[in-house]
C-alpha cells in the first residue's frame, strides 16, 4: 500500500516526512488556502522540493477541459512533467483526463461520489482515483462498498489504476479503506497526531517508562 500526506503547511509536512513512512503528497485549493498570503507557484515548489522522488499530486480548478488543459500546462512549467494532476470526475473532468493520458501525464481522478466516476476515471486512464469517503459517509453513501466495487473491477480486468482513498474524519474511516480494497491513502497530519498522542497511548507508554526504571534500578 501507499501512505501519503494531504497537507499544503510546509512545517507539517516536513515534521510527517521525518516521522512517517510517506510515500506521497497530496493538496487542493481548500487545502492551500489555509497557507495565505503566498506566491501559489512558488509554494507548489516548495512542496515538490520536500517531496524528492515521492509522488506530488496537484488539484486543477477549472471547469472545462479546455481550462484544465491549460492550467495543468502551468503546473507542470512550474514543479515538471512528472506532477500528478488531480483532476475531478466530471463530463468535463473526463474529457480532460483522456486528453491527458494521450499526451502521457500523470493523472489522479478526484471528486469522486459513486462507483459509476470510478469506473469512468479507470477506463479513462487514470493512474488513480480518489473516493471522497467521509464525504461519500455524510451523504449516506457507504465508501467500503464502493471501493470493494472498483477493486474488484481493476484486479479482475488488470487495470493499472490505484485507489487513493481521501476525505476521512477519523482513523478508523483510513483503516476501514485499507481493509475494502484501497491501494493507498492520504491523511491530514492532525488525524495521525490524535491517533499517536491520544492518552490511550500515551498512559501506556508512561506507564512501561515508569516500570523500566524501577527494574533497571532492581527495586
Amino acid at each position: 500500500m501507499e501512505f501519503m500526506l494531504d497537507c499544503a503547511n510546509l512545517s507539517d509536512l516536513q515534521h510527517g516526512l521525518d516521522y512517517y513512512p510517506v510515500d506521497g503528497i497530496t493538496t487542493n485549493p481548500s487545502i492551500l488556502k489555509a497557507e495565505l498570503p503566498f506566491s501559489y507557484y512558488e509554494h507548489l515548489k516548495a512542496i515538490k522540493a520536500l517531496c524528492g522522488e515521492r509522488t506530488f499530486h496537484v488539484q486543477l480548478g477549472s471547469l472545462t477541459c479546455e481550462e484544465m488543459l491549460r492550467e495543468a500546462e502551468r503546473i507542470q512549467e512550474a514543479v515538471g512533467k512528472d506532477v500528478y494532476l488531480k483532476v475531478p470526475v466530471t463530463e468535463e473532468g473526463v474529457k480532460a483526463i483522456k486528453s491527458l493520458k494521450k499526451r502521457g501525464d500523470h493523472v489522479t481522478a478526484t471528486s469522486i461520489y459513486y462507483p459509476i466516476q470510478g469506473i469512468m476515471a479507470i477506463h479513462s486512464g487514470a493512474d488513480y482515483l480518489a473516493p471522497y469517503c467521509n464525504r461519500m459517509s455524510n451523504n449516506e453513501i457507504d465508501f467500503r462498498a464502493a471501493i470493494s466495487q472498483l477493486r474488484s473491477l481493476i484486479d479482475r480486468d488488470g487495470y493499472s489504476s490505484r485507489i487513493l482513498a481521501a476525505s476521512f474524519k477519523n482513523a478508523a474511516q483510513v483503516t476501514q479503506s485499507i481493509e475494502a480494497g484501497a491501494h493507498a491513502v492520504t491523511v491530514q497530519p492532525v488525524l495521525l497526531k490524535a491517533a499517536m498522542h491520544s492518552a490511550l497511548v500515551s498512559d501506556a507508554v508512561d506507564a512501561f517508562g515508569k516500570d523500566q526504571s524501577r527494574v533497571l534500578s532492581g527495586k
